[in-house]
């Protein structure tokens, strides 16, 4: 079997891909009656229909315990590296991720949970480092979350050392560090490249040097766009001075519609009308206590964001404004976005018929068909 192009080092300009799509609700924090629903069924369905289109990546979430509220958001979660493992063997083209917790998952095990993956995919799989943030899910693991970043940081970057080390390593070796101590230790077979796709969400200080030295695809929210701006030409030679190229993703929630009143419509219904608002509530609450993945200054006024979206950027309106405001994501810097929808099997098909097209003609991605041509060159 020939070893394919990693997707998300293809030649598109502007990256896209699902988020939390194993999640209830996936990012809509919403009463609607036709909210996301996260059978394995679904997930297939839309794996399918995203691979087919071209898009590079699925990325979950991994959540332990929900949000409360009367939907008790997020509180069904399809666990990632199994989600992960069976949508590789269902599809053909696409990067499919695993989103593991540093804390609550050995890196031996995780080391060969991930090569496993990437044998099945073809190396297509892809690695999310999260190094922790919510609180509740700790507790209901037995498990302390360190109050300062720097802690869960330097304990998520001897993880992760370690993690790359057992992928580069034939033979077995000894490992004395802070938090592991581990004797003729190995993790075999390796990934199919030297190296999956690793992607690192960070706000803090410390969470921004980790991705740097780390990821290939930092996330980071697009709230003020001059100011995301700044942000990313910041972040870019922050990995520069480090010999690093890293990429930087945001993530949006679309409401595509024939026209631009039916979206907004759309939008006001299920983001205001039949918001699970006690969820949000938490959601707002548990981050501003212990994440820094958004500015606690704008935390608050993200609220009808939160509903929509989980605090992603708005894609609201016809198709020409959706591909308008993707447009300026690319132009503020971004390398891609994730995409998520109230009902993503329901509503992606319309996006890909109408979106994706404009996006082409535009010049920021490519058909699917010289997509592949290229991948073979």
């Amino acid at each position: 079997m020939s070893t394919p192009m990693i997707p998300m080092r293809n030649r598109n300009k502007f990256k896209l891909g699902t988020f939390s799509s194993n999640c209830s609700g996936g990012l809509a924090v919403t009463k609607a009656p036709e909210r996301w629903v996260n059978s394995w069924e679904n997930n297939v369905k839309l794996a399918q229909l995203v691979d087919e289109a071209g898009l590079e990546f699925m990325l979950p979430i991994a959540r332990w315990i929900g949000y409360g509220g009367e939907t008790n958001f997020h509180g069904s979660v399809l666990e990632t590296v199994t989600w992960a493992t069976g949508l590789l063997a269902l599809t053909k083209r696409i990067n499919i991720f695993a989103t593991v917790h540093t804390a609550f998952n050995h890196p031996v095990v995780v080391a060969k949970q991930i090569a496993t993956m990437d044998q099945i995919g073809n190396g297509r799989a892809g690695l999310n480092v999260v190094c922790g943030w919510n609180k509740p899910e700790y507790d209901a693991l037995g498990t302390d979350l360190p109050s300062d970043h720097e802690t869960r940081y330097g304990f998520g970057q001897e993880w992760f050392s370690l993690v790359h080390k057992l992928w580069q390593e034939e033979g077995p070796f000894d490992w004395n560090g802070d938090y592991y101590q581990l004797k003729d230790t190995y993790s075999l077979p390796r990934p199919v490249n030297p190296r999956v796709p690793i992607f690192n969400a960070a706000g803090s200080e410390h969470g921004r040097v980790f991705a740097t030295r780390n990821a290939d695809f930092l996330f980071t929210p697009a709230i003020d766009l001059d100011k995301s701006r700044e942000e990313i030409q910041q972040l870019k030679k922050q990995a520069q001075a480090k010999k690093r190229e890293v990429e930087m993703l945001t993530l949006s929630y679309v409401v595509c519609r024939p026209t631009q009143k039916e979206a907004e419509e759309y939008h006001e219904y299920y983001a205001n009308e039949v918001a699970d608002w006690d969820a949000v509530d938490n959601i707002i609450r548990l981050m501003f206590e212990h994440a820094e993945s958004f500015p606690k200054d704008v935390i608050r006024t993200l609220r009808n964001r939160m509903a929509g979206g989980h605090g992603g950027y708005p894609l609201v309106g016809d198709p020409d404004t959706v591909a308008a405001g993707i447009q300026k994501l690319y132009d503020t810097g971004f390398a891609g976005s994730t995409l998520s929808f109230v009902d993503y099997v329901k509503e992606f098909p319309y996006f890909r018929d109408e979106v994706l097209p404009r996006l082409e003609r535009m010049g920021l991605r490519m058909p699917i068909a010289e997509a592949e041509r290229q991948e073979n060159e």
